[in-house]
């Protein structure tokens, strides 16, 4: 057990496991394609569930109410849900759906920008994604001050900055963590996936709906660089811990995030349960995780190195 823990009961380390969350969607799907989705998620082991739009305002297929709706379901079903908001705010129109999110009595919130955080701030408590750049202890103790319950490290930091971090996390604060999925990288007030077709942004005729998990941008060379979706840059590489998983329990992080994907992610999300649980080794969980892997893998960002590469495998 790591000595660096100074806020858990260590006399239950042995049985300690992380929870199971799903991220939320980040892709551009039809209605009936969500509510799909999401009834197969019902019936599998991850613990807490994160809805909403949080790339594009634009994308309007799914409606608040859908939202309520699938969260009620999700919520009867035994998960923790949690709505989320956007991650980049340009209008008032954007503004007034935020503070909708953020009234709301019934459900937790993930804030994925400051403007969320400090609508929730001294009301109630959040969570925060990985979108929002917790850098130091200092940054997480004045959040806790604020209501944090729960924070998301920012893709870009590796394991030394999480013992860190926690040497000095405060009481009552949990810590997620992202562990398998398209890494998602930056954000821009401009669409790319409507510039790919020669489209304006306030054209773009949804183009996004024609990309289920992204369009795939490549070098000249014909290798897999990024994925554009919308105003997100994601890795094109999918981000994968999964033969980390004994540090992430030496550590107790308490939830492990998987982001979803347009096939197989109810597959992923019985690999982690059974290699969480002891069912088959990280590596065996990696050989299997391979099937549902779209263009690659990495884990660069977890050992301190660059985000694309492969730092962890089994030979």
């Amino acid at each position: 057990m790591s000595k660096l823990i100074m806020n858990r009961d260590t006399s239950q380390s042995e049985t300690f496991r992380p929870r199971l969350s799903l991220g939320p969607v980040l892709y551009y799907w039809s209605r009936d394609d969500v509510f799909s989705f999401y009834q197969g998620i019902a019936q599998t082991p991850v613990a807490i569930v994160y809805l909403g739009e949080t790339v594009c305002s634009k994308r309007r297929v799914i409606r608040p109410d859908d939202w309520l709706e699938l969260a009620t379901m999700l919520q009867q079903a035994g998960k923790e849900v949690v709505l989320s908001s956007l991650t980049l705010l340009e209008a008032n129109s954007e503004l007034s759906a935020l503070q909708k999110i953020c009234n709301n009595d019934q459900f937790m919130v993930e804030a994925n920008d400051m403007a969320a955080v400090q609508m929730m701030s001294g009301r109630k408590n959040f969570v925060t994604g990985p979108s929002v750049n917790i850098y130091n202890s200092r940054t997480l103790a004045v959040l806790a001050s604020s209501g944090l319950r729960r924070w998301t490290l920012p893709v870009e930091l590796s394991k030394d900055t999480l013992i860190s971090l926690h040497r000095d996390r405060p009481d009552g604060v949990e810590t997620e963590v992202f562990v398998f999925g398209r890494l998602p990288l930056a954000y821009s007030a401009r669409c790319f996936t409507a510039r790919a077709h020669n489209l304006p942004k306030d054209d773009c005729q949804f183009r996004c709906l024609d990309y289920a998990d992204g369009l795939m941008l490549r070098t000249r060379e014909d290798e897999s660089f990024l994925v554009l979706n919308g105003i997100q840059t994601q890795s094109a590489k999918t981000h994968n811990l999964v033969t980390d998983i004994n540090d992430f329990i030496d550590l107790e992080v308490d939830v492990l995030r998987i982001s979803p994907q347009s096939r197989s992610t109810e597959q992923v999300i019985n690999i982690f349960h059974d290699c969480l649980n002891g069912k088959m080794t990280g590596c065996d969980a990696d050989i299997e995780l391979q099937k549902y892997m779209m263009t690659g893998e990495c884990d660069g960002y977890w050992h301190g190195q660059a985000g694309m590469d492969k730092q962890r495998g089994c030979a």
